[in-house]
């Protein structure tokens, strides 16, 4: 399929309902906008979707759009890494917030309205951090260059791997030309790295430590062995493409990336020689305001330090007392957390086996799980997705870093799934008991459902459709879960419920070990044993997770924030509307307006209601 540029950058709502089927199933009787004020925000909008276009390569190839001819020199490219680079994408956003601030919000309605106030909140904070914080991912909150869960070294195989379409001889061509320009990115983030060590910003040893390890097992294999070798070779012979894909790279990985990944390891171990073991963002330059600002971005409501500690204490008693009746009328009422909710799962015969064969297990699990909850969705919603999900492993040479679970979003024309990856590195720490809320949060109706249903919604802009929002989309997977218990998928599965218990308990307990570690400047050792004792979750899950706290400070209360948020508007709509309240209306109307703000959200469903009313 073939979507041209011009349909790409159009946002009114037949905007690619021709080109991509199903998508039209999506729109909706919306209030109209005066005509000259949404055609300025159009063309803003389309402005600034070609601009991220022209400067993410990667994009294009993610959401399936590198098969238009004009777009079609992408993808032999990659993302540009640089300072430059990140100047001239702060500069469009720049002038974007110029030119909305002559466009009148009052003028607009529906999904317009929502648009407007949208950009005009991103547009700026995320100047807001660019300006002042001179370290890190420029404008957004992630305070280290080379990290253990971000950055090229960690992001770039996998996109190689499944996102990059190998179909025909310039497919693969283009892999070799991508994987060529690996060592470039590579070498981009090592030199923003080394700048931003110069300026008081270098990672804490452990982060060091972890980098290291995780670039090392990258760099372990022989280059014809590589990952990044096999993937070209074994998708070309899949699809009949003749060639000596394996000499070409192999040759790639030899010269270019195992060169650019050793000088990224002998920068992080210059930097660990020398490094300490503080954690929160307080130790770094102007730090404690870089922490409000990451509170600001990631939850797109102000709270203090102390609020977002405070309410995490509450969160935890309530599902900790939850858990505890469920373990009591068990009979297991003594031990540590962790260790009574094993003894329930093994009496159960509950554990996955800590081999292939347990992990091929808990893959067939995680599948039945989407499909009997998909079964159920429409009782609770009207608009379905129709990009399918997959369930998968982390790679195993990135997965000592990266959280439990995780999903990816697939490609707008459907030829690559949504992904929903699962860390299956030591099998003790994903039990069944808490598998079925982890497809539910991250596969349907969790992050694959709202995200894909932004994408597919042509009454949307497709800048919007990509941006982040973390309060919104982690708020709505976190919700999810809550309406999964809410279907009665639990009814008949107590182990299944207190898996259900113990997430809501997990995400409670980031509140307070995110502002323990960022506002209270909790040491990393105070901020695990507190989470290992509050959750029962293992030290070694634990352990990655307080880590990525200390690389994204503020982002982990935004579950819960968006959650409750979510939950507000959805018992505020129901006491309005009475009788015509009908839970699928109002998910629809909180999904199909795409992601957005949390204040921006609270105006939208206020709208929604005296619509409804009227």
């Amino acid at each position: 399929m073939m979507i041209d540029r011009r349909t790409l950058l159009m946002t009114g709502a037949a905007a690619i309902a021709a080109s991509v089927p199903g998508v039209a199933a999506l729109a909706r009787p919306l209030p109209q906008s005066d005509p000259a004020a949404k055609a300025a925000l159009d063309a803003l909008y389309a402005r600034l979707w070609d601009a991220e276009l022209a400067g993410s390569p990667q994009l294009a190839t993610t959401l399936g759009l590198d098969d238009a001819p004009v777009l079609a020199p992408l993808r032999s490219r990659l993302d540009d890494r640089s300072d430059e680079a990140f100047a001239r994408h702060m500069q469009t956003l720049r002038d974007a917030r110029t030119t909305l601030k002559g466009i009148d919000v009052a003028r607009l309605d529906g999904i317009d309205r929502v648009s407007h106030r949208t950009l005009a909140f991103f547009a700026d904070i995320t100047l807001e951090g660019y300006d002042r914080f001179a370290y890190g991912e420029p404008g957004y909150p992630r305070a280290y260059a080379i990290n253990q869960l971000d950055g090229v070294y960690n992001n770039i195989p996998d996109f190689l791997d499944t996102k990059h379409v190998i179909e025909e001889a310039a497919d693969a061509e283009a892999y070799c030309e991508r994987l060529g320009a690996f060592a470039r990115v590579l070498d981009q983030e090592t030199a923003r790295s080394r700048r931003d060590a110069g300026r008081g910003a270098a990672a804490p040893d452990f982060i060091l430590d972890t980098c290291i390890r995780q670039l090392t097992l990258l760099r372990a294999p022989a280059p014809a062995e590589a990952m990044l070798t096999q993937s070209v070779v074994r998708r070309a012979a899949a699809a009949g493409i003749s060639g000596d894909w394996q000499r070409r790279a192999a040759g790639l990985v030899e010269r270019e990336v195992y060169p650019a990944l050793d000088r990224q390891i002998a920068e992080l171990k210059r930097q660990r020689a020398t490094a300490n073991h503080d954690a929160g963002a307080w130790r770094l330059p102007d730090g404690e305001a870089y922490y409000d600002w990451g509170i600001r971005l990631f939850n797109t409501k102000p709270f203090t330090g102390d609020e977002i500690h405070r309410l995490g204490l509450e969160m935890v008693a309530e599902n900790r007392a939850a858990i505890e009746a469920i373990l009591r009328a068990d009979g297991k009422t003594t031990g540590p957390l962790g260790d009574r909710i094993t003894a329930m799962a093994r009496e159960r015969g509950a554990i996955y086996a800590n081999s292939d064969a347990g992990r091929a297990k808990m893959l067939e699990d995680a599948t039945r799980q989407i499909a009997e909850i998909t079964a159920l969705l429409p009782r609770y919603f009207r608009t379905i997705p129709r990009a399918p999900v997959v369930a998968k492993r982390i790679p195993p040479a990135i997965e000592a870093g990266k959280a439990g679970g995780y999903y990816s979003h697939g490609s707008i024309d459907g030829k690559v799934p949504g992904s929903y990856y699962i860390n299956m590195r030591d099998m003790a720490d994903r039990s069944i008991v808490g598998l079925a809320t982890l497809t539910h949060h991250e596969a349907v109706p969790g992050h694959h459902m709202q995200i894909s249903l932004s994408l597919e919604n042509e009454a949307i802009p497709m800048w919007r459709r990509n941006m982040e929002c973390s309060a919104f989309v982690e708020g709505w997977a976190l919700y999810a879960q809550l309406v999964a218990d809410e279907m009665g998928i639990f009814a008949d599965d107590p182990l299944g419920k207190l898996g259900f218990l113990q997430s809501e308990l997990f995400r409670a307990a980031r509140l307070v070990v995110d502002s323990g570690l960022n506002h209270k400047r909790w040491s990393r050792e105070k901020a695990i044993d507190y989470m290992v004792d509050a959750t029962g979750s293992s030290r070694d899950a634990v352990t990655s997770e307080v880590d990525r706290y200390c690389l994204i400070p503020g982002q982990a209360p935004s579950y819960k924030i968006g959650q409750r948020e979510w939950s507000r508007l959805r018992g505020k709509a129901q006491a309005a509307l009475g009788a015509r309240f009908d839970v699928r209306d109002f998910h629809d109307a909180g999904l199909l307006a795409g992601i957005m703000p949390l204040g921006v959200l609270d105006m939208h469903i206020e709208d929604w209601i005296a619509a409804r009313r009227a």
